[in-house]
């Protein structure tokens, strides 16, 4: 099975042109005030279903609509629509939104296959179109971009895009009732997932869960193999295996988490071992333990791998504003296009 989400625009959009017909890719353009969905997410919209989402509610009902009244026409040409979410569709949220519409023909099934793969490898896809482009320039590079802006006035406007692989690695050690559930919560999330046991039985019931599963008699050295800014989440059948792996992940310094599943006084046993082991105290921040956010306190699995997907969801959103902030910004000295 694919590792990757089955069900974002990028990864669907090629089994959507599969079917030898066109589809058209909405996409969140920009936003103002509040929205369902942020600059740059996207919808595929075929004939008889629709893949991801642009926020639900009466705004992607109407653009499911326009995107299939396209299709029946057979229009390639692109088009930039302004919703207006109180004053037009009567939602809560009260902001405004511009969605890009744009056919994807059936015939460029094998580009799309291949900046899928590529994205996945790591690159990035650069998106341009203008006012009166037919359709978007697309490119692959290695450089860093500029995000999603759209700029411009009704009489130019021009929208930049950049879709990269945003998956955030996770290395999960066991693969018992908890990590289970946790493989299930962190999936949709947009977790890449790395899921180690050392039992042969670790996996089973399991295949095809949609993750890297690694059976191996020494997870210590997937430790090593992880990317920085990885998330580390230990939770194996024995505590001396717990103990070696958080020796292995203490001698790194660039993981974004490391959680050890258990109690406050396993957490003391450990930092007791740890400091004996020459760990500098100080360092011993930088461990949860026990894991997941307050206020859950229920012990079953399904509940105890919501507060964690909820932590590690937390700090990767966190991350990510941190990252935006950081992104070079495109100048913005013109209006924005008006509702048509």
């Amino acid at each position: 099975m694919d590792e990757n989400r089955p069900d974002d625009w990028l990864h669907a959009l090629p089994q959507h042109l599969a079917s030898g017909r066109d589809c058209v890719l909405v996409s969140v353009a920009r936003t103002q005030g509040s929205a369902p969905r942020e600059a740059g997410a996207g919808m595929v919209v075929g004939e008889q279903r629709s893949s991801d989402t642009i926020g639900g509610g009466h705004l992607e009902w109407q653009a499911i609509h326009h995107a299939r009244r396209l299709l029946a026409a057979g229009s390639r040409q692109p088009e930039l629509l302004r919703f207006n979410l109180g004053a037009r569709l009567g939602q809560c949220c009260g902001g405004v939104v511009w969605l890009l519409f744009e056919t994807i023909p059936a015939a460029s099934l094998g580009l799309w296959q291949m900046r899928r793969l590529a994205v996945d490898g790591g690159q990035r896809l650069e998106r341009q179109l203008d006012r009166f482009g037919a359709a978007s320039a697309w490119q692959l590079t290695d450089s860093p971009g500029a995000g999603t802006q759209l700029i411009g006035d009704p009489s130019y406007w021009l929208f930049r895009q950049e879709i990269a692989d945003q998956r955030f690695p996770v290395f999960l050690f066991g693969a018992g009732h908890v990590a289970r559930a946790l493989v299930r919560q962190l999936q949709p999330l947009g977790a890449r997932l790395t899921w180690i046991d050392s039992r042969e039985e670790g996996f089973a019931g399991a295949e095809g869960a949609g993750c890297r599963q690694v059976l191996t008699d020494i997870p210590e050295s997937e430790v090593k193999r992880a990317p920085a800014g990885s998330y580390f989440l230990v939770m194996t059948h024995n505590h001396s295996l717990d103990f070696s792996l958080c020796e292995e992940i203490f001698k790194r310094q660039d993981f974004a988490y490391f959680g050890l599943i258990g109690s406050h006084s396993k957490r003391a046993s450990f930092e007791h071992r740890l400091r004996d082991r020459g760990l500098a105290p100080e360092r011993l921040a930088e461990l949860t333990c026990p894991i997941g956010i307050p206020g859950i306190v229920s012990k079953e699995p399904a509940a105890i791998a919501l507060a964690v997907a909820a932590q590690l969801y937390q700090i990767e959103n966190s991350r990510q504003l941190i990252r935006q902030a950081g992104q070079r910004r495109l100048p913005d000295t013109h209006s924005l296009p008006e509702e048509p």
